[in-house]
């Protein structure tokens, strides 16, 4: 396969398209619950989902300088519990050959327009081919908009209380309007926390607070025979290359693990085959840390993503089984062993910490004989911080990009009304 022109070798087979492959393409730039939105909307339209992410040079000439550069891309589309495969090198505008190469016979895509450099409606062909689905794109969030978040330094999008903005007793708007949004989050979060079905339960999710201890919110899956349970806590900020790559690693360490104590061989796997289905050797839970303790430690207007966002992306993680909203900064020997999985086998960190600070909150689980470490790996320095530095260094760039956007927004709507013009001279047509 060609890379970098996006060609395909001539003279290949035609390939079966498959009704149930899907293809979704795109940036992806920092993965966040924006992007996820779409691919679990995609995962529900059939049975397998191709993901193509553009290249460096492609997203440049068309939209501007992205923040992450491909591999750190492929990283997180990869690690996203309903992508069947990540394809690299995927053209900007969506071709029918490239899709038909895979099997994909539909393209997804959110119900906004996308245009190439020149203006021109980047799913063209395949819409023309009626190839092409539409899902509801996530309100209020883009890469776009993370970005504004960082370069004017605002901090209105923090959330005092989860569970109380998810039971409307919390945002801006009238009581109503409170209402209607904490059950459009609340819906969200049951979406995000599906299987790789996207239909499906799939991860716990949990509430946790000081004086409340642990509330349930969503029932998933649980942990499965012989699983061991390990806990890893964070501010999760932008869920980059850094965070990824650590949860990778976590559950590598824990399959190693399990293939020393013959988690692997044939008799073990025919068992739980036997008696439904294989699964792995490890249940992972996260604990999210809320947005004031992370502005407490970090300071100007971190996090980037308040808690609502960051959990979300790290729902949609393949690597995670479970999720506590407002885990304490501190995980305590009673925190630990109150978990509603029970006390951790393991509790993991990495080798280098989210947030500054002198005392060691992991004393406990040392204490108690459970703390590991990841060791260092490639995206080890890659977290919320260093994007933030990546975006200020280049900020002249990232705003011309911003000004671009908004000035393609235009055109972009344009298209769309075009397009909702033409389909209600369809429908009169077709009524006659």
């Amino acid at each position: 396969m060609g890379a970098a022109d996006n060609t395909l070798p001539p003279g290949l087979p035609a390939p079966e398209l498959l009704e149930g492959r899907l293809w979704v393409d795109g940036c992806f730039d920092f993965f966040h619950h924006g992007h996820a939105g779409a691919v679990v909307q995609a995962r529900q339209l059939g049975d397998e989902l191709y993901v193509g992410v553009h290249s460096d040079e492609a997203i440049l000439e068309n939209k501007g300088p992205t923040v992450m550069n491909l591999k750190e891309r492929l990283l997180a589309t990869d690690a996203c519990r309903w992508v069947t495969k990540s394809v690299s090198y995927a053209p900007y505008v969506t071709q029918l050959d490239w899709i038909s190469h895979f099997g994909c016979k539909y393209v997804v895509h959110g119900d906004d327009i996308t245009s190439d450099s020149s203006g021109e409606d980047c799913y063209r062909f395949v819409k023309a081919a009626g190839r092409f689905k539409v899902v509801k794109r996530t309100p209020a969030i883009s890469t776009t908009d993370l970005v504004g978040r960082m370069l004017l330094c605002t901090r209105g999008h923090f959330i005092r209380s989860l569970e109380k903005a998810l039971a409307g007793e919390e945002g801006p708007g009238t009581d109503a309007e409170r209402e209607a949004n904490g059950r459009a989050m609340t819906e969200r979060i049951r979406l995000y926390a599906t299987d790789e079905t996207a239909k499906r339960p799939g991860a716990d999710v949990w509430f946790w607070g000081s004086q409340s201890g642990f509330k349930e919110l969503f029932k998933g899956v649980g942990p499965r025979p012989g699983q061991r349970v390990v806990y890893v806590d964070g501010g999760f900020d932008l869920f980059s290359s850094g965070h990824i790559q650590f949860l990778r690693l976590v559950t590598e360490a824990e399959e190693e693990l399990a293939r020393k104590d013959g988690w692997y061989s044939e008799q073990a796997v025919n068992e739980r085959k036997g008696k439904g289905a294989d699964y792995g050797p490890v249940f992972v839970v996260a604990g999210v840390h809320d947005d004031e303790v992370i502005n407490q430690w970090k300071g100007v207007n971190y996090p980037i993503m308040n808690i609502f966002e960051r959990g979300l992306c790290v729902l949609q993680c393949r690597y995670i089984h479970a999720v506590v909203f407002g885990a304490p900064f501190t995980p305590t020997k009673s925190y630990l062993t109150s978990l509603p999985w029970g006390t951790p086998d393991a509790v993991y960190h990495g080798p280098t910490s989210f947030m500054p600070f002198t005392d060691d909150v992991y004393t406990d689980p040392k204490e108690m004989g459970i703390y590991r470490e990841i060791g260092h790996h490639e995206f080890e320095n890659v977290n919320a911080g260093t994007i933030v530095q990546r975006i200020m260094r280049s900020r002249d760039l990232y705003e011309a990009r911003q000004k671009a956007k908004g000035m393609k927004a235009d055109l972009e709507a344009a298209h769309k009304q075009r397009e909702l013009l033409e389909e209600e001279q369809k429908r009169k047509e077709a009524a006659r």
